[in-house]
């Protein structure tokens, strides 16, 4: 016999954290479980939140360097924390996980005042400032990679390595084969930047793929994501090296188009990691060198230790070192076989499963959490926000 739970996710507002968040939810749901999600304003323009979830926006204050701002961010982790706990009292919630940011925060403090069970995700080689801060009164602590920084000893019992979470079109190229490539084959580039591009990316590829042998270069068949600011002139300079190229400032269909790549090019976040390495895809990492305690370096360490991708540091990317890249990595076609053969090994498709099962498994009794859907609840966060549509693509 199963009992449904309740369940609270806290993200803050951008992909790499809401990405797993609505992943997990929408795996709870189906374990039949509800679920409400806690986030700021930017999370809630994030499409994915399952149908029937709750999502509500609450004040999420920053404590920076900066002593000025202390007293509105302290003021506004209170409000927070104060209003979760009002939503605690209605929805009553087995545990609350925090996929890190700052609107996590007041949830993860609400949790706590309450003594309701907690979780922290933590999708970054390195652990965030929230999840630091959080991380002592945690019952359970999930990671996606072995090797976690700025992780002190004395929690290190609390770890669960789970893997990064990522979409269901993603874990469905893993049993697809990597696709065929000849010696005279089309050379399929995927060239990402993230959720808003990368303007780096759009000034180094182009030149760089230009300066590969003649053998390698007329096969190329390029698909770049670019700035919209960017995007003319990457399309001339493709044109002026008679290289064709598809560009677009957002890819809907990233999934399929991961799917056909013969090798990625782009940044090292966390969910773009998790990705190359279910899919099983090589890649060339450029990663972010103003990332938060550069955690983007870290996050490529153990792809690139596999022999999976091949990292340049931002300094060094220039279109002669991505060339020079690129014929290290595609000398033959077995040579990017090889190389996603050891990208897919750092995969770990199972990421949002396991994650459920230690949410369930730390939760209260299912016999104190049976269903209770209240009718009022809805009137006991101010202005609370509907649940978003249903996710696509991100």
């Amino acid at each position: 016999m199963s009992f449904t739970k309740h369940y609270v996710l806290a993200a803050g507002g951008t992909g790499g954290h809401m990405i797993p968040a609505y992943a997990l939810a929408k795996e709870l749901v189906q374990r039949g479980h509800r679920v409400a999600l806690i986030t700021d304003e930017r999370g809630e323009k994030i499409p994915g939140m399952v149908d029937d979830g709750q999502v509500h926006v609450l004040p999420a204050g920053r404590i920076t360097k900066d002593p000025r701002g202390w007293l509105a961010g302290a003021r506004a982790i209170l409000k927070g924390r104060m209003m979760a706990m009002q939503l605690y009292d209605a929805f009553e919630p087995s545990a609350v996980v925090g996929f890190g940011g700052y609107p996590a925060f007041p949830a993860l403090l609400a949790a706590n005042r309450k003594n309701i069970p907690t979780i922290i995700h933590e999708q970054n080689a390195v652990l965030g400032r929230v999840n630091r801060l959080a991380a002592r009164s945690v019952n359970a602590i999930a990671t996606s990679y072995p090797d976690i920084l700025k992780l002190k000893p004395k929690y290190e019992e609390k770890v669960h390595l789970v893997g990064n979470p990522v979409r269901e079109e993603v874990i469905a190229l893993r049993e697809e084969p990597y696709p065929p490539l000849t010696e005279e084959g089309i050379f399929r580039v995927l060239v990402t930047g993230g959720s808003q591009g990368a303007t780096i990316l759009s000034d180094v590829v182009p030149d760089g793929l230009a300066l590969l042998p003649m053998h390698l270069r007329r096969r190329l068949q390029v698909t770049q994501q670019c700035r919209e600011q960017d995007i003319e002139r990457v399309r001339e300079k493709y044109a002026e090296h008679d290289i064709p190229a598809e560009l677009a400032t957002y890819l809907p269909d990233l999934p399929q188009r991961l799917g056909w790549a013969h090798l990625v090019i782009g940044r090292a976040g966390a969910s773009t990691i998790a990705e190359l390495t279910t899919a099983g895809r090589p890649a060339i990492l450029i990663p972010l060198p103003i990332a938060t305690d550069d955690h983007q370096t870290q996050n490529v360490r153990e792809m690139v230790a596999a022999g999976g991708a091949r990292s340049i540091a931002q300094p060094q990317f220039t279109a002669k070192e991505l060339a020079k890249q690129m014929q290290k990595m595609a000398l033959g076609p077995e040579a990017l076989q090889n190389a996603a053969r050891f990208a897919r090994k750092c995969g770990r498709p199972d990421a949002v499963s396991d994650l459920a099962d230690l949410v369930e498994s730390i939760g209260t009794s299912p016999l104190s959490k049976t269903l209770k859907v209240k009718e009022e609840q809805s009137s006991i966060i101010p202005n609370p926000r509907p649940a978003l549509a249903k996710e696509t693509t991100q």
